[in-house]
């Protein structure tokens, strides 16, 4: 079988803080490699860069743009994105590079394929192995690169995860990077023995899976991410309890007055406190929450400061 590189990893200090510093830091969670490339593990989802779901509006493009520019101010150096992440009028890779080139050297930009949206927003069959390699070509025009940093494979076109073998299209990526279009690979919304079949075909930075303090059935995987060393980046890590964020999803409310307890003790808010759970799951773990407000953007990268206590961490892996 083959894994991935052993990576490296900085982690911050265990004492306990507040998510209330001055100036928010995103290196204040540590780093984590994804191959080559170092990253801060608080980090930025662009999908709610371009608008809300259900919206028959996009967001305003200044507030996107200050977003990006504010986020990369404040340490953010890795930003996941999709080519599928666009409103007729709004494109979070137009956004990305509109605000963001000429990118910083160390700025990692991590996208995924295998899945795609119509122009009215449905999503389309689930592409064939052959067909990658135009989605990786359409992020690579779209953000202005001649290379992509990290590439998913995110595994079906649902919320749901879906059974069957990854190989061909795990090997087809491998051509691309192979080929010079990508650096490093990943997958995403994979079951465990996915990620074991991706492994015998090439190395793996990352798994993107949809995982959170209520949301708990990628324990195992996450752990499994830790000894080979791999990141596991959760998405929806908080969004699971925030009115809107997930498609066709109610807000979760379990655990609702414990989270607020945690975060009065901290002065801290219940999304902070979310964050700062996830982080706390392991040093490979990185969070990539997503916001189109500059001030829900600056709480979020203040949470990589807050120290969870035992007792705090007990009260919360007890919910679910």
């Amino acid at each position: 079988m083959t894994t991935s590189t052993t990576a490296s990893t900085t982690t911050p200090t265990t004492t306990t803080a507040t998510a209330s510093a001055t100036v928010p830091d995103a290196a204040a969670a540590g780093t984590w490699q994804l191959g080559d490339r170092t990253v801060n593990r608080l980090g930025l989802g662009a999908m709610r860069l371009v608008g809300s779901f259900g919206s028959a509006t996009p967001r305003p493009r200044e507030d996107a743009i200050a977003v990006l520019r504010r986020a990369v101010e404040l340490g953010v150096n890795h930003v996941d994105t999709a080519a599928f992440y666009f409103f007729p009028t709004r494109s979070a890779n137009e956004l990305i590079g509109a605000a963001l080139q000429p990118y910083a050297d160390d700025l990692v930009i991590t996208t995924k394929i295998g899945a795609s949206q119509s122009r009215d927003g449905a999503f389309e069959p689930y592409a064939r192995p052959d067909q990658l390699r135009s989605q990786v070509e359409e992020n690579i025009r779209q953000l202005g690169l001649d290379q992509l940093d990290v590439v998913n494979l995110r595994w079906g076109t649902g919320l749901g995860r879906e059974p069957g073998s990854v190989a061909e299209h795990v090997g087809a990526l491998a051509e691309l990077r192979d080929a010079g279009l990508v650096r490093h690979v990943g997958v995403s919304n994979v079951l465990p023995e996915q990620l074991e079949e991706a492994l015998e075909i090439t190395p793996v930075v990352c798994v993107q899976n949809r995982y959170g303090l209520t949301e708990r059935a990628d324990d195992g995987l996450l752990a499994r991410c830790g000894e080979l060393g791999i990141a596991f980046v959760p998405f929806f890590s908080m969004g699971a309890a925030v009115p809107g964020a997930v498609p066709g999803g109610t807000p979760d409310e379990t655990g609702a007055e414990q989270v607020a307890a945690v975060a009065a003790r901290h002065d801290a808010t219940p999304t902070q406190v979310r964050l700062a759970w996830t982080l706390h799951r392991g040093p490979h773990v990185l969070a990539i929450p997503g916001t189109g407000s500059v001030a829900h953007l600056e709480q979020n990268v203040a949470a990589a400061a807050l120290r969870l206590t035992d007792d705090d961490l007990a009260v919360l892996d007890a919910i679910a």
